[in-house]
């Protein structure tokens, strides 16, 4: 990583965590430029975009809806139930991914901006952690996580908990974290814990 003036955040957690919540308040509050990765992910694939192309080579023209977007329901469906087309789907898009970010942090460093913010479900495994200065980890009880899925997604009980199972073990996210932010839901407790967290970048 160059030596610069400008902090970048990775930051990252499980499945109802709140993450949105520390993404507001460092964009708001401390003039963060927050970049989320599943949200870049959407875009590559919009017509003219980096990945449409070959996203539609790979799953063919039947994924194409009238107004030439791509289906994205349609691309889900298939790579929940096939895992090769999955990775297949990832090797095109994390990529990609990856290189709008950098090009963002590079533009927004010239632009002068002191704080860069990456949140990716995947940060660690997509190795994020090489261009950032510090991991933040955004903890949430797990009981909490699964109210949470219930109220705002309708999930039920049994598919918040499975989705939580298969995403990255609480050990997992703790050993590589600089930083851990509780979000247990009281607002006043977190925005303490960012702010604490950004005075020791």
């Amino acid at each position: 990583m160059t030596d610069q003036t400008m902090k970048i955040i990775g930051i990252t957690g499980g499945v109802g965590a709140g993450k949105s919540t520390v993404l507001n308040y460092l964009e708001k509050h401390l003039s963060a430029c927050v970049i989320q990765a599943d949200q870049v992910g959407h875009q590559v694939m919009e017509p003219g975009e980096r990945c449409y192309a070959q996203v539609i080579s790979l799953f063919g023209k039947n994924i194409v809806k009238n107004d030439n977007t791509i289906d994205r329901k349609a691309v889900s469906d298939v790579v929940f139930c096939n895992e090769q087309m999955r990775c297949r789907l990832n090797e095109i898009i994390h990529p990609a991914v990856k290189a709008f970010i950098l090009e963002r942090i590079e533009e927004e460093q010239k632009n002068g901006r002191g704080l860069f913010v990456v949140e990716a479900a995947l940060l660690l495994e997509d190795h994020y952690d090489t261009i950032c200065h510090k991991i933040w980890y955004i903890h949430t009880d797990q009981e909490i996580r699964i109210q949470r899925l219930m109220e705002s997604r309708g999930y039920s009980r049994q598919k918040a908990e499975s989705i939580i199972a298969s995403q990255a073990s609480e050990a997992y996210f703790r050993s590589h974290a600089d930083y851990v932010v509780t979000n247990n839901g009281l607002l006043d407790e977190t925005y303490r814990q960012i702010d604490e967290g950004i005075k020791k970048l």
